[in-house]
């Protein structure tokens, strides 16, 4: 037992050190490169808010950087502020783009603040100061402005505080350990099987193409559990549609269009038991399957 505890403790401070070395290794983006990613990232968010507006022809004006850590995109006309948090946050991922921003949406004319958040209010709260307010018809300036991360703390003060942590956290399971008698061992029956995959009140078996919802079982189609599988593994993710196709269809050198949405009708009926779980549409967009 005790030895046991020793080399837990060594492998917590392993992983410690290593886990800090990585942070302080991970260079940021800087320079040319941050600007194209940022580029590229603001015209991908504004084309999806214009044609969640419904115009895909409009022309979309140059990125501007207007300062170090300032980028602003202009939109002639207004667009679903709702809508905007999730899109930017996707073209981010999309671009490789891992850094605190603020955002602002500033009217042409005068500059003035209209509307705005920070990067948090969307990753914790998933919602932001301001929504579900609509925009009046005019130009908008989209402002992205980000901020720089506090520094690190010295290596040897974190290793040490990892160290006793983790020291202190092995010392009580062991005491914890002591008191309570151990659990009867699983049979193998019992174990659940690890390539089911669990959400909500559901589980998918690939391998063998079944559905569980509420306890009732479902026989799928290769495709409907391709398809789920894919939503599975971006659970509470937007997912564009184009990347749905070729991940589920394009690879098999079968490419549908509407054919993607009676996928997604079916699903949608085999899951309505499961109030944990819901597939929602963002139009013009994709889906996202939304597990509570």
């Amino acid at each position: 037992m005790k030895t046991s505890a020793i080399i837990l403790a060594l492998l917590s401070v392993s992983l410690l050190s290593v886990q800090w070395v990585t942070r302080q290794q991970a260079e940021p983006l800087t320079g040319q490169r941050l600007s194209e990613k940022v580029n590229l990232a603001l015209r991908r968010t504004a084309h999806y808010l214009l044609a969640a507006s419904g115009d895909t022809t409009s022309r979309i004006p140059p990125v501007q950087q207007v300062g170090d850590s300032i980028w602003l995109i202009r939109l002639e006309r207004p667009f679903n502020y709702d809508t905007l948090p999730e899109l930017l946050s996707a073209s981010f991922e999309v671009h490789g783009i891992d850094a605190n921003y603020n955002v602002a949406v500033l009217d042409c004319k005068d500059g003035e603040v209209q509307l705005g958040y920070n990067f948090l209010d969307f990753l914790l709260e998933k919602e932001v100061p301001c929504g579900g307010r609509e925009l009046e018809s005019g130009c908008y300036n989209l402002q992205v402005t980000f901020v720089p991360p506090n520094p690190q703390k010295g290596p040897l003060w974190v290793l040490i505080s990892g160290g006793v942590l983790a020291l202190l956290a092995i010392g009580g399971w062991w005491w914890t350990k002591q008191q309570i008698p151990p659990s009867p061992i699983a049979s193998p029956a019992e174990v659940a099987d690890p390539g089911v995959l669990q959400f909500g009140n559901s589980s998918l078996d690939p391998a063998n193409l079944i559905l569980f919802v509420n306890g009732i079982q479902h026989q799928l189609t290769y495709r409907e559990a391709k398809l789920l599988q894919l939503f599975l593994s971006h659970s509470n993710l937007l997912l564009e549609r184009e990347f749905i196709l070729k991940s589920v269809w394009e690879d098999e050198g079968i490419i549908v269009g509407r054919s993607l949405d009676v996928f997604v009708s079916r699903l949608r009926k085999l899951l309505k038991a499961d109030n944990a779980v819901q597939i929602a549409t963002v139009h013009g967009v994709g889906y996202r399957l939304e597990v509570g």
